[in-house]
């Protein structure tokens, strides 16, 4: 289908980013890769007046390691994370996530802000983040304010993002430890059905911090802190990988569509935190 009519405008800064906003308000909204808003607005399921396209935007871009902190730009894409040589070595769950979003067409085009902005519950960054406790920055008429990726998501597709203001940047500490992300999906370019992000530091053969974040079941990432705290002090295997498992369970909320029962995506769920705990913990 065609979307309907829509002025477009492509900005060369931020400054002008905002002023737009505040011009047309309501009517306005700011677009990075597009794989989310552009098939809406061709359904007609989003009527945008007034399209703001980012990609000029330089101040969004670029990735830098800082001493014990990453910075991410908002307009940094899938494929940039994934062949970035400072990420890999700083933070290698990124590129081991991003390698499962989608497809590499989309990876070329999707961005680490438009993906974790957005609120879609079953984008694979949102879980991500939490796992990695990271720093969401906002950019609007009053300047910047900083938002815990923990506290971002309210509902589907609702976040703490006011609508005069754009996501400019994604930040987090080095993490520790030994990482895995699993995804299970149904083909290649599908959502999760569901994903496990898990990030494990160990000594002596004993797990002394575990973070771990689920995707695509619940209307909103879940960082599921009895998870991790179930596996400290064990060596992720047992009695512990079960109650890792079952404490998950109780923070997740799945509901039926296409990608099968509320039963199936349970049992989805469980072997892939299963996987990925086995996984980081094999790696530490």
């Amino acid at each position: 289908m065609i979307p309907a009519a829509f002025e477009y405008y492509r900005p060369a800064d931020m400054k002008g980013v905002i002023a737009l906003l505040q011009e047309h308000g309501d009517d306005a909204r700011v677009m990075a890769g597009g794989h989310s808003l552009i098939p809406m607005m061709k359904l007609r399921m989003a009527d945008i007046p007034h399209l703001i396209d980012l990609q000029d935007v330089s101040e969004l871009e670029g990735i830098s390691v800082d001493g014990d902190t990453v910075r991410i730009g908002a307009m940094v894409t899938q494929h940039e994370l994934i062949n970035s040589a400072a990420l890999a070595e700083a933070a290698p769950i990124l590129k081991e996530a991003s390698t499962q979003i989608a497809d590499p067409q989309v990876r070329y085009m999707g961005t680490v802000g438009g993906n974790v902005a957005n609120g879609d519950p079953a984008n694979d960054m949102p879980g991500l983040m939490q796992c990695l406790d990271a720093q969401f920055t906002l950019l609007g008429p009053d300047g910047e304010r900083t938002v815990a990726a923990r506290d971002f998501y309210e509902a589907a597709f609702m976040t703490d993002r006011e609508d005069d203001e754009v996501l400019i940047s994604v930040s987090f500490k080095i993490p520790k430890g030994a990482h895995a992300y699993e995804k299970q999906k149904r083909k290649i370019g599908d959502y999760a059905t569901a994903a496990a992000a898990v990030q494990i530091t160990a000594e002596g053969g004993k797990v002394t911090s575990a973070s771990i974040a689920m995707t695509n079941l619940s209307d909103t990432p879940i960082l599921s802190e009895a998870a991790g705290e179930a596996l400290v002090g064990s060596d992720c295997s047992g009695a512990a990988l079960k109650a890792a498992v079952a404490a998950m369970q109780e923070d997740i909320d799945p509901t039926e569509d296409n990608r099968g029962p509320v039963e199936f995506k349970r049992h989805v769920a469980g072997i892939v935190l299963s996987r990925a705990i086995a996984r980081a913990w094999s790696r530490t």
